[in-house]
């Protein structure tokens, strides 16, 4: 989730664009990544290439994590009916998150600012991950006092299927945690969770052999102290215990936050996120933000060791699949 000076946001890739040499992989922010046919999906915050939308949503794709594809709009501010139902004088679209179910893909994504109005968030769905997606129609979820409904994130629980979604942050920094139904666009209950220590935003949820892994943003966005940091649980509601951080600010990068896990085809598990590189200037940083893919290790207890940002081709690569 980011304040409206950030959503001049500029994606320097494309179908045609040439292959970076690892990290930073492009230019973007808030990037949820999934592992599609072989191909590693990023969905972050912004539109098409050479662009500053914060009207619409793009996706890109890799088969090496050294070239991208551009995968095209995936939806468009103007195909969803209801943004200024409420009065507000603008909105925007950030922060979003994608998921699989019943046949179809599910794009979940922040409405705001908060104010002079409250944010939403909405859900739209596709048959395909590229969409076009169609919007549901109205809100999944509107903030309120105290609480900002911004930084979707849905997680299917592999031992049971429930769908839970977990949103909110910034303005509060509150975390709330709901059981959807099983059309994937409604809420079914709210489940009361303690707020994690040092929460501010971008929650994340993923399990490992048992362990559930809640991790999330702290800190300013734009500043040095926004860092990952988590905590675990016997179940994707807890009860957590906080575990610390595992990715902070160093000397050259700054700021890296609002992230994703994924697991590749072989079974390693790397880290998607946001930072910005070697600012010149004090912070609040300005600029545009990169987006940067990190190798993940487990100790034997399951703790999640800190991890080191990589620079050039020393980030992590996907052996090309056909």
């Amino acid at each position: 989730m980011k304040r409206l000076a950030l959503f001049s946001l500029v994606l320097t890739l494309g179908a045609a664009a040439p292959a970076p040499q690892g990290n930073p992989q492009f230019q973007g922010a808030d990037p949820h990544a999934l592992m599609i046919g072989g191909e590693m999906w990023v969905f972050p915050t912004g539109g098409p290439v050479g662009a500053w939308d914060a009207d619409r949503f793009h996706a890109f794709s890799s088969r090496d994590l050294k070239s991208w594809r551009d995968r095209g709009e995936l939806i468009n501010r103007k195909s969803i009916k209801w943004v200024r139902d409420d009065g507000a004088p603008e909105r925007f679209l950030w922060a979003p998150g994608v998921t699989r179910a019943n046949g179809k893909w599910y794009l979940y994504y922040s409405l705001g600012p908060n104010t002079p109005k409250f944010s939403h968030i909405g859900v739209a769905v596709a048959d395909r991950p590229e969409g076009p997606y169609r919007d549901s129609g109205k809100p999944l979820l509107t903030g309120r006092t105290g609480f900002e409904a911004i930084d979707p994130m849905v997680f299917v629980d592999p031992k049971s299927g429930t769908p839970y979604f977990y949103a909110g942050g910034s303005a509060g920094s509150t975390l709330r945690v709901f059981e959807l139904n099983r059309d994937m666009v409604s809420i079914k209950r709210e489940i009361a969770v303690a707020n994690p220590p040092e929460f501010t935003e971008g929650a994340f949820m993923h399990e490992r052999r048992g362990i559930y892994y809640l991790s999330y943003s702290h800190g300013r966005f734009n500043g040095e102290s926004y860092s990952v940091h988590y905590a675990t649980g016997p179940s994707p509601t807890g009860p957590f215990t906080y575990r610390g951080a595992i990715l902070k600010s160093d000397a050259t990068h700054k700021g890296p936050g609002h992230h994703s896990f994924v697991v590749t085809p072989k079974g390693e598990t790397l880290i998607v996120y946001h930072r910005w590189e070697n600012p010149s200037e004090p912070e609040p940083y300005k600029g545009e933000r990169q987006i940067a893919i990190d190798r993940v290790s487990y100790a034997p207890d399951g703790s999640i060791r800190p991890i080191r940002m990589t620079d050039g081709a020393a980030a992590p690569t996907l052996s090309p699949t056909r």
